[in-house]
């Protein structure tokens, strides 16, 4: 798998592709899916939660740290890709030398400059030409496992589109799939074992004057009548190396395995 990931961004389709891990296991009947939400959140807080009761036994449980997109009354479009991870430090003096460094690896970086390109190119599609820009890039925000680079890209839709336009020209998110967004999505489909459902989709909320907010759905836990499914993976670029993209996987799965008892 990772030789022919390998082999599509040197012959030029991609230059990065987000490749995926699917994980599943019986649900625990020590857990409502009330209780299990607000376990999760316990472990994992994040900006971005969201809990939805689908019915015939199927739930969504999501601690996500990522903002998709943000539209204002007033038409300004935010938002939040996340590229680059590190772990947190066991002390303040460890902690900040792991912001540091990843604040500093260049394959980190290159990850997040080629999805802000893309976000930057799926907004400004609907958006007022000039008005767009990039507010903040690369900055280091800490969560409760992890370290993550975040940019922010913004504009403002032009005159006549609202956000569901706005949700055409850039879905899915291009922090999950990769760039360019389409042959990376046509590189996913074949790589991975299964459809991803609605792993990597986005949670939103639309208000009657015009307003949206929404969440990429990462860190999620997908319940259905008798088990539990959950995803993880992360961006791949001539740059990546197996082992480190492994060692990243299991980071963010880290407060899902903390909930179920296996700190390993």
């Amino acid at each position: 798998l990772t030789t022919r990931r390998r082999a599509y961004i040197a012959a030029g389709d991609i230059f990065q592709v987000n490749i995926t891990g699917r994980y599943s296991s019986a649900f625990p009947k020590e857990f409502s899916n009330t209780a299990l939400y607000l376990a999760l959140r316990e472990k994992a807080p994040a900006p971005f939660g969201a809990y939805l009761s689908c019915g015939a036994g199927y739930a969504l449980h999501s601690t996500s740290p990522e903002r998709f997109l943000q539209c204002d009354a007033q038409g300004v479009v935010t938002s939040g890709p996340i590229k680059g991870t590190a772990p947190r430090g066991q002390t303040p003096e460890e902690d900040e030398a792991f912001a540091a460094a990843l604040s500093a690896d260049d394959k980190e970086r290159a990850e997040n400059l080629m999805i802000v390109d893309l976000m930057r190119h799926d907004i400004g599609r609907v958006a007022r030409v000039g008005s767009m820009s990039v507010p903040e890039f690369l900055k280091v925000e800490r969560f409760a496992h992890v370290h993550h680079l975040v940019s922010e890209v913004r504009g403002e839709l032009e005159a006549g589109r609202d956000v569901f336009d706005l949700l055409r020209a850039t879905l899915p998110p291009g922090s999950v799939t990769g760039a360019p967004k389409h042959r990376a999505m046509e590189i996913i489909e074949e790589l991975e074992a299964s459809p991803r459902g609605a792993y990597c989709g986005s949670v939103l909320c639309v208000g009657v004057d015009g307003r949206l907010e929404s969440s990429v759905i990462i860190r999620t836990l997908v319940r259905k009548p008798e088990s539990l499914r959950l995803a993880a993976g992360g961006g791949i670029t001539i740059l990546s190396d197996a082992q480190k993209e492994y060692e990243e996987m299991r980071l963010k799965l880290a407060p899902f395995r903390a909930l179920f008892g296996d700190e390993g």
